[in-house]
């Protein structure tokens, strides 16, 4: 594994110091009075934020290629599913599926596991000694393919290295 870069910290706590502003302007309507609770909950939340999830090095321009390939991939899957529910005979063949993860664990593999539930036709069911058990809507679809697509996304995303050695195929 690569030694962690921490040239992306610094970045990573000052927007996530900006979200949590971003969302407290938003309850609060941006009243200025409010700001004596205001700042100190910020200050909190950023702090807690920080040591619950470590600031981790994001490609981001790696991040909006995996947004639009999420919307993209979303909204194909979406209408699949829409087909497959409103189709008289209802073609679907479920079934749960190990899929040995190549994504170093920790963070990018709990992304690569929540993003996989998010996708339409799929849904993360166990994460499990780098092994994701995936509940699929159609077993004959190459599903396969898309799960390697999204993690190796997630890899660039995270630059991460894929461990070809725990391949499985």
């Amino acid at each position: 594994m690569r030694p962690v870069k921490k040239k992306n910290s610094g970045l990573t706590v000052a927007l996530r110091g900006f979200l949590f502003l971003t969302i407290w302007l938003i309850l609060s309507d941006g009243v200025i009075s409010s700001w004596w609770i205001g700042a100190p909950t910020v200050l909190l939340a950023t702090i807690v934020s920080i040591v619950l999830i470590p600031p981790v090095p994001l490609v981001w321009h790696e991040v909006l290629r995996f947004m639009f390939f999420f919307l993209i991939r979303s909204l194909v899957g979406g209408a699949d599913v829409a087909w497959r529910a409103l189709h008289p005979r209802m073609p679907i063949a479920p079934d749960l599926v190990e899929y040995p993860l190549r994504i170093p664990p920790g963070l990018p593999q709990v992304f690569l596991a929540n993003t996989v539930s998010l996708l339409p036709g799929t849904l993360s069911a166990e994460l499990d000694h780098n092994v994701l058990k995936v509940h699929v809507l159609d077993k004959e679809k190459d599903f396969m393919t898309e799960l390697q697509s999204v993690e190796q996304r997630v890899a660039r995303m995270f630059d991460v290295p894929l461990n070809f050695g725990n391949k499985g195929n």
